[in-house]
């Protein structure tokens, strides 16, 4: 009876995608887990990858006529409440910034630490813009 291929990374692609991906860029020390949920610390030869990319589609892009643009990376409540159901799905991943301030506390032993600066809540809480 042979013996079936061992593979290098596990799951193999075809068993479970999203996990031989995360594997892959693992291996390759391309990125790490930041300590922040869904987000990712990109090392060098991970972010050379994506200059190289941007390098490329923006060149393919320039050819047919496009242009680049940034969009602010906040965006008022009010802005995401207009498309409330095309933002369902993806509702209770989205950050929401109430305070722009920090401000020191201290406790009753004297121990400080950080907290919003209540004075400086914003009149409409800002969403960190859904793709980012």
């Amino acid at each position: 009876m042979a013996k079936a291929p061992k593979n290098a990374i596990s799951p193999t692609r075809d068993e479970n995608y999203p996990e031989w991906f995360q594997q892959v860029i693992k291996a390759a020390d391309l990125a790490e887990p930041s300590d922040v949920r869904g987000c990712m610390v990109i090392k060098p030869w991970g972010y050379a990858i994506w200059e190289n990319m941007q390098r490329v589609l923006d060149r393919m892009f320039k050819e047919t006529g496009h242009e680049n643009a940034y969009f602010p990376l906040f965006i008022p409540m009010s802005f995401l409440e207009k498309e409330a159901e095309h933002v369902e799905g993806f509702a209770k991943e989205c950050a929401v910034v109430t305070h722009p301030r920090l401000a020191t506390v201290t406790d009753a032993s004297g121990k400080a630490s950080v907290a919003p600066e209540p004075a400086s809540q914003l009149e409409e809480p800002l969403v960190v813009r859904p793709t980012s």
